[in-house]
């Protein structure tokens, strides 16, 4: 199991896919769950490896994919009658959806990947983009078919056009400085893959004649309004390196727009630029819930009331898949329903305290 976690962990970190960890760190019986048990959880709400059963799974998925979203650690207790007993400070309290009786106490963790810039060619202003995005601790990639060394400092130097879709991730950002050598074929490979922005460094006017070019070729408008050219935003800039910071300025602004996108920026002060692009998974957001499908999992936005198609589980507060339920409960002239057995039968055994909760 060990190595299935660790296997696990280093593919979805190569990968460039955010994740967190769950490991039980204190545990009271009776509960299937021990110290020193530890899960993966994705983005997409999957649980790899064994955290505690279908008891505490559920939560667990929950409270990680609120970790994800808010990039921080927390301490959880998931206990069958919370509210009972005092909490330590900085540990959150949450239901187990069982009758399995116990307690466990679980540290979740977030994991981000690293931003990735891709930059093909090797033009003095990609030069200056791979020191600056280095400097921001982006992984930086540089793709160069003619064979110099001028792209050496880069993390990663490539000489093949063709690699590009293997070197996308879902938070990868990519800049076409070729000087026309390669543009065309660069920005193709590159629309054909969920890239979170693609930029190309030419005029208005070189930049309209390329787009024309792949056009005729076949590629479709709605792929080709995914290029921004020029590249970066206008800071007056003159030289190389003043136009890599306006490309960088333009990069961050569409990160940042993507975390506000899913649910991670302060609106306070965060600028919200394009949207995410096509392909592009977006990131678990706090306003994100789960939805039961047949006992597994899965990411549900409810930052909106739930549509006439869902329900809200009373007693764990997951978003329900009406069709097909498993688990429901008739009270009060109206039907309630539920992710798991262990819930509903929380709610039969004391209705009115979850009624006075979801209303």
């Amino acid at each position: 199991m060990f190595d299935e976690y660790f296997l696990t962990a280093h593919d979805l970190t190569k990968a460039g896919r955010p994740f967190a960890t769950a490991t039980v760190v204190r545990a009271e019986r009776p509960t299937s769950g021990k110290p020193g048990d530890r899960a993966i959880i994705t983005s997409d709400g999957t649980l790899i490896g064994w955290i505690g059963g279908s008891c505490a799974a559920p939560s667990v998925i929950r409270e990680a994919l609120a970790t994800l979203a808010e990039d921080r650690s927390r301490l959880v207790r998931l206990s069958p009658e919370p509210g009972t007993r005092p909490v330590p400070e900085g540990m959150t309290e949450v239901p187990m959806t069982c009758f399995g009786g116990g307690t466990l106490d679980i540290f979740i963790e977030p994991h981000h990947p690293r931003p990735r810039l891709l930059i093909v060619g090797n033009l003095p202003v990609a030069q200056a983009l791979a020191h600056l995005g280095q400097a921001m601790n982006y992984q930086v990639v540089a793709i160069d078919p003619t064979g110099s060394d001028a792209m050496a400092h880069a993390d990663e130097v490539i000489r093949s056009l063709d690699t590009i879709a293997e070197r996308i991730t879902p938070l990868t950002f990519v800049v076409v400085a070729t000087h026309g050598e390669f543009d065309e074929p660069a920005l193709a490979r590159a629309l054909a893959t969920g890239a979170s922005y693609i930029g190309l460094v030419a005029s208005r006017k070189r930049g309209r004649a390329v787009l024309e070019a792949l056009a005729a070729q076949g590629e479709p408008q709605e792929r080709l309004k995914r290029v921004r050219f020029p590249a970066g935003l206008d800071i007056m800039a003159r030289r190389g390196d003043e136009i890599a910071l306006g490309i960088m300025a333009e990069i961050v602004k569409v990160r940042r727009s993507l975390d506000r996108l899913a649910g991670n920026a302060d609106p306070e002060t965060d600028v919200v630029g394009s949207a995410t692009a096509p392909g592009h998974p977006a990131v678990a957001s706090p306003h994100r819930t789960l939805t039961v499908l047949g006992g597994q999992a899965a990411p549900a936005d409810t930052s909106a009331t739930a549509p006439s198609d869902t329900a809200v589980d009373p007693v764990c507060g997951m978003t329900v898949r009406i069709a097909g339920a498993q688990h429901s409960h008739e009270h009060g002239g109206r039907t309630w329903h539920f992710c798991c057995a262990g819930c509903r039968s929380h709610f039969a055994k004391d209705p009115s305290r979850y009624e006075a909760q979801a209303s």
